[in-house]
C-alpha cells in the first residue's frame, strides 16, 4: 500500500491494454492503489483478458461496459483507434463522473476534446514499460480547467515512478525521451552486452552485469541531480581505461546517435495521428 493510503473511490479501466496497457494495470495493483478487481482492462485480445482474469482482474471486449464500473479512464489505444473508442463510449462517458487519461501519442488535448464532448476531465500521460516495476517516468499535462483531475492522477502515476508536469507542446518530445527512450537504453545495454562477451564473460552474465551498471548509473544521476559528465569525471582517470572506452564510443558517433535517435522518434509522433482527424468531430 503506497504511503499507506488507498482508495476505493479510484475504480480504473485501462481502455486498451496491449503492451503499455498492460504494464499500468500491472503498476497500479503494484503500487498498492488499487486492487486486482478494481483495474477493469479492455482488449481485442483473447489471451490478455485470460491472463488478466487469471490474476483477478474484470476483463472484456466492451470499453462502454468498462467504463460505466470506472472513474478512471485510462486510455491506450494505437492513434487510429481513438476516434472509434470513443464513438463506443458514447453516453456512457459521464463529466460528473468520468477522469479520461489518454496515454495515446500524437493525438492533442484539443483533438480528445472533440471526441469527449465539454466536461470530462481530460489528461495526457505519457509514461514507460518501466511503470510495471515502480519505475516510470511519466510526463502530464492537462488544459488549465482540469487541474484538480490532474493533481489526482499525478497522485495515482507518482506511486509508479517519477512525474513531471510538461507543457502539452511537449508531449511528443517527452514520447520520444521517456517512451521510446527505454529502448534506447536498452539498445545501449545490449551494446553493453556484446561487448561484455567479446572480454570473455557468458551473455547471461554480462546482461545481468550491464543491467545492474545501468541501473545505478541512473540512480547515481537521480540522487546527485547533476549534470552526467560531472559523475562521469568520478570515474575517469587520466590516461587510463574508461577514458580510453568513451574516446572510442565517441569516435564511434555514440552520443551523437543516441540525440539523433531522441529527434528522429519526436518528429515521426507528429506523423502518428491519422492525417484529416484533426478537421472530424467526435
Amino acid at each position: 500500500m503506497k504511503d499507506g493510503v488507498r482508495s476505493t473511490a479510484w475504480p480504473v479501466a485501462v481502455l486498451g491494454a496491449g503492451n503499455l496497457g498492460s504494464a499500468i494495470a500491472r503498476g497500479i495493483v503494484r503500487s498498492g492503489f488499487r486492487e486486482p478487481e478494481e483495474v477493469h482492462l479492455t482488449s481485442l485480445e483473447p489471451a490478455t483478458l485470460a491472463r488478466f482474469a487469471d490474476r483477478g482482474h474484470p476483463t472484456g471486449r466492451d470499453n462502454a461496459a468498462a467504463a460505466g464500473a470506472a472513474r478512471i479512464l485510462v486510455v491506450s489505444v494505437q492513434p487510429a483507434d481513438v476516434r472509434a473508442l470513443f464513438a463506443e463510449l458514447g453516453p456512457a462517458l459521464d463529466p460528473e463522473r468520468h477522469t479520461v487519461v489518454s496515454t495515446v501519442a500524437g493525438v492533442p488535448l484539443e483533438r480528445l476534446r472533440r471526441f469527449t464532448g465539454p466536461g470530462v476531465p481530460i489528461v495526457r500521460a505519457m509514461p514507460n514499460l518501466g511503470i510495471q516495476t515502480l519505475n516510470s517516468m511519466t510526463c502530464l499535462a492537462s488544459e488549465p480547467e482540469s487541474e484538480a483531475a490532474l493533481a489526482e492522477v499525478e497522485t495515482l502515476f507518482r506511486g509508479m515512478g517519477e512525474t513531471v508536469r510538461i507543457g502539452e507542446g511537449q508531449m511528443n518530445a517527452a514520447v520520444a525521451l521517456c517512451a521510446s527512450g527505454v529502448a534506447f537504453f536498452l539498445r545501449a545495454i545490449r551494446g553493453a552486452v556484446q561487448g561484455g562477451v567479446e572480454i570473455g564473460f557468458h551473455a547471461d552474465q554480462a546482461t545481468r552485469m550491464a543491467a545492474q551498471v545501468a541501473k545505478g548509473a541512473g540512480d547515481l544521476l537521480l540522487a546527485s541531480q547533476g549534470h552526467p559528465e560531472v559523475e562521469i569525471d568520478q570515474v575517469t582517470t587520466p590516461a587510463g581505461c574508461t577514458i580510453a572506452g568513451l574516446n572510442e564510443m565517441e569516435r564511434m558517433g555514440f552520443s551523437a546517435a543516441l540525440a539523433a535517435g531522441v529527434v528522429a522518434a519526436a518528429a515521426r509522433v507528429e506523423t502518428l495521428a491519422p492525417s484529416g482527424e484533426q478537421d472530424t468531430g467526435g
